[in-house]
């Protein structure tokens, strides 16, 4: 499948650059106003193919994308010192506006996969702006959350991450929910199977795990600048479970109906990805501190979603 990418800086790189090693992809076009840019990531990857599956790694301009299967956006501005939150997304939604625009006279049957934050409501910006489905309009949402949560409930308890089946929902952001009422580890409940492996799974402990699974963006940016790798790695899993019609259960973002009272808002829950991109959404049981939870995140969310509806 080719797949296009708009926005060519450290999330779209390193997106491409994951499809690349994973073999994600037939072809991939990448797209940046700065032509530069996108050009020289596309010959540095594309230097890395042989050491992978075969697949060309172009860049291009929008033109170049017809075709393309998939879609995804990594464009957008930065928030400015002293900007506040509403008025950076009035700032990318004007982008956003001009972006959904242009890919939709080349690419209107494509599946759109949106990575720039604040995630949620820039999905809802291009469901917006497209007009298209919920279901062709996906965001990377809390994908990057629940593999954080895997793996530090796997290094916890001395598993392996892919052994771990936890999720977070709501917001990619500070509202998200870390659920651990149905968290499991193999086919046993987490809290059981800390017991029979000796551990001592305290409500300080899942406090401390939640903390560094919400904090985790945080502690890297201090570190270098900006998260990109993580979130590659997932863009690229998405785009998998959509080329091979997976219908793998992904943690996205798309807008919702209806969360706990509060309707046609954006955030993730455990859907089903394939061909046609969502196919489903299924709804965890939810403690009642998990519930209310997720409806405080709902409710974030849609208090924002002013400033998309008047840029």
């Amino acid at each position: 499948m080719k797949i296009g990418i708009v926005g060519s800086g450290m999330v779209g790189s390193a997106a491409a650059y994951a499809m690349a090693l994973r073999g994600s992809a037939s072809e991939i076009v990448l797209v940046d106003r700065n032509a530069d840019l996108a050009s020289a990531h596309a010959q540095d990857i594309s230097h890395a193919v042989p050491f992978a599956d075969p697949m060309v790694v172009r860049a291009g301009d929008y033109a170049d994308l017809a075709g393309a299967g998939i879609v995804v956006i990594s464009a957008g501005v930065n928030q400015q010192p002293g900007e506040t939150r509403l008025a950076l997304l009035g700032r990318n939604a004007a982008v956003f506006r001009e972006v959904v625009g242009a890919l939709m006279k080349v690419v209107p049957d494509a599946i759109y996969l949106v990575a720039s934050n604040p995630v949620d409501l820039m999905t809802y910006a291009v469901q917006r702006f497209s007009g298209l489905p919920t279901e062709r309009v996906i965001g990377s949402g809390t994908i990057l959350d629940t593999a954080r949560f895997r793996v530090l409930l796997g290094d916890y308890l001395g598993i392996a991450p892919s052994s771990v089946h936890a999720y977070v929902l709501g917001e990619h952001g500070d509202s998200e929910v870390a659920v651990w009422s149905s968290a499991m580890a193999g086919n046993v409940p987490i809290a059981e199977f800390a017991t029979q492996t000796g551990q001592h799974l305290t409500d300080e402990k899942r406090s401390e795990i939640t903390d560094a699974v919400r904090n985790a963006a945080y502690t890297i940016i201090s570190g270098k600048g900006s998260t990109y790798y993580g979130i590659g790695a997932g863009l690229a899993r998405i785009v998998e479970a959509i080329a091979g019609d997976e219908r793998a259960v992904l943690s996205v973002s798309t807008v919702t109906e209806e969360v706990e009272g509060v309707n046609a808002v954006p955030l993730s829950l455990p859907r089903i990805v394939g061909a046609k991109g969502i196919m489903a959404e299924l709804r965890p049981d939810l403690d009642e501190g998990e519930r209310a939870a997720l409806r405080k995140s709902a409710e974030t969310i849609a208090g924002l979603k002013g400033a998309i509806d008047s840029a």
